[in-house]
């Protein structure tokens, strides 16, 4: 399994077994995830400091020492951000407009009975120099019984959400879906402040506290 060049929150990276996490990364199932957006980086044991503790995974409760792995890390960028560069590319940070058919990842700023109202943040592999207002609908939210889909009980303001663009809409926002396996939530954080990882596809858990909160969950990469 080859490592992305970008990484978005959710995106498996590869196993506890052939490498160690590192900052903007977690671990889940053995398996170490991006927990940020930004370009992934992976620094060789012999240029990083050495390390004698062991590593506790906390969902395989098994002690493994990365001090031989090379660690993965993912960085946020602020000068990138700010001028709206392209990661992926290493562009200038042309602007860039959804599509329909593209795969977007946003996040929510609003909760209503009916829809989500949600910022668009990047398109593709490109990360968008200024945000676009997207909606997703209750009837968008999943591809089965969708007449028992609850706002609410799918989103909650701050998740960070994959959607496919569906219709370019009105002049205001664009019409999302989440309505497949691989679309929904793949960050969220728990009412207690810590971030989440998905136990089912409607189910996140929060680690710490170990409560649950229904989403439409995203299933990882």
């Amino acid at each position: 399994m080859s490592l992305p060049s970008l990484a978005l929150p959710g995106q498996l990276l590869g196993p506890i077994s052939q490498y160690a996490p590192g900052p903007g990364t977690h671990i889940f199932d053995s398996q170490i995830y991006a927990s940020i957006l930004g370009p992934v980086t992976s620094t060789p044991p012999s240029k990083r400091p050495a390390t004698s503790s062991a590593l506790l995974a906390p969902s395989s409760n098994t002690l493994t020492n990365p001090s031989n792995l090379p660690m993965l890390s993912i960085v946020r960028h602020a000068s990138s951000a700010a001028s709206g560069g392209n990661w992926a590319a290493g562009g200038a940070g042309t602007s860039v407009l959804p599509e329909v058919d593209a795969v977007v990842l946003a996040k929510v700023t609003r909760l209503g009975t009916r829809q989500a109202t949600v910022e668009i943040l990047v398109v593709g592999d490109n990360v968008c120099r200024e945000g676009f207002q997207g909606l997703v609908r209750r009837e968008d939210v999943r591809a089965t019984e969708k007449d028992r889909v609850k706002i609410p009980e799918s989103f909650r303001v701050g998740d960070v959400v994959r959607g496919v663009v569906i219709s370019l809409g009105d002049q205001s926002s664009y019409y999302l879906s989440t309505a497949s396996n691989e679309l929904g939530v793949v960050m969220a954080t728990s009412e207690a402040g810590n971030q989440m990882h998905p136990i089912s596809w409607k189910e996140f858990r929060d680690p710490i506290t170990g409560a649950t909160e229904s989403r439409k969950v995203a299933k990882p990469f």
